[in-house]
């Protein structure tokens, strides 16, 4: 049983554009392989039932064969609605998995009050998942964060780690026993908001534990988000630059070997970006006002979808 659209020549372009984006995205990372078994992780919010409802539709027109098995790990917050989660994946049709742990009792415990649980939360979590995933004999973990939460825990990563580092599409996990997918990374949060009110998901708040909001994120968000409504295309911009990294005109020695630069070198570096010591820096905008946008989004590319899987 699949889950039907509110009908609307909106709400179905939403719908091509996600699934798109995801299939752009699976084939770009290759993320999903013949006989791969995913294990969709379900939290109840918005971005885990897009992604659930996409890869079901993917798998039905992919030119490969793989199997989904949906889990949601209950970790017993109160107030928790238990009911809500196993009634919408029976009447989906879909194989899922209930795991009830108390990591709630465990955070209330170690955290004091008034202090962010989300950190050690977070943690519990993954290596649940992650014994979960080798249990149900999963080859890969699907999880719902998309192209604004890349783009977050970049700002995240600079402003409070000292570290050009984002969320990467595909990973393996520390233990090297499980690797971790995003679908999503291509899909922008306000479309997969649209799409869970076009869907009437039954969203289960994710305030339940009654933790304090994670402000660095927040603030990070609002940032991104007043760039975008001042200048429209900054944010599609700044994912561009995630994939088109230059490690020459940075300076990480790790990533290039300057101690061994010479000026034999020159062709080489040409081929990648050049002298731009003294050259002027090209700052033209890839997408230059929001009816750009709107056109670029006109555009049908639902051919180079999934399935490129192959």
């Amino acid at each position: 049983m699949s889950v039907k659209l509110k009908k609307s020549n909106s709400a179905n372009k939403l719908q091509k554009r996600i699934r798109r984006e995801t299939g752009k995205a699976i084939a770009d990372f290759n993320m999903i392989e013949d006989g791969d078994k995913i294990m969709v992780c379900l939290s109840g919010g918005k971005d885990s039932y897009a992604l659930l409802d996409t890869l079901m539709y993917l798998q039905s027109v992919a030119p490969i064969k793989f199997d989904l098995i949906a889990v949601n790990l209950d970790q017993k917050q109160p107030g928790f609605p238990e009911d809500i989660l196993p009634r919408y994946l029976s009447e989906l049709g879909v194989d899922f998995n209930i795991i009830e742990e108390d990591t709630y009792a465990i955070v209330k415990e170690k955290i004091p009050e008034g202090k962010t649980t989300c950190s050690l939360c977070s943690r519990l979590r993954r290596g649940i998942l992650y014994r979960v995933a080798q249990e149900l004999g999963a080859t890969k973990i699907a999880l719902g964060h998309h192209r604004d939460d890349i783009l977050e825990t970049l700002f995240l990563n600079m402003f409070y780690g000292g570290k050009l580092k984002s969320m990467p599409p595909k990973l393996v996990s520390d233990d090297g026993n499980n690797v971790v997918i995003r679908p999503l990374a291509y899909c922008k949060e306000t479309d997969l908001a649209k799409y869970a009110n076009h869907m009437d998901f039954p969203i289960i708040p994710c305030n339940l534990c009654g933790s304090q909001e994670n402000l660095q994120r927040k603030n990070i968000k609002m940032m991104l988000q007043d760039w975008q409504s001042r200048f429209p295309g900054r944010i599609e911009s700044m994912f561009t630059a995630l994939q088109n990294v230059t490690p020459s005109h940075l300076l990480d020695n790790s990533l290039f070997n300057f101690m061994a630069l010479n000026a034999n070198d020159h062709e080489v570096l040409n081929q990648i970006e050049g002298d731009t010591a003294f050259d002027p820096i090209d700052i033209s905008p890839i997408f230059e006002d929001e009816t750009t946008l709107k056109r670029q989004d006109k555009i049908d590319t639902t051919s180079v979808s999934i399935i490129e899987l192959k």
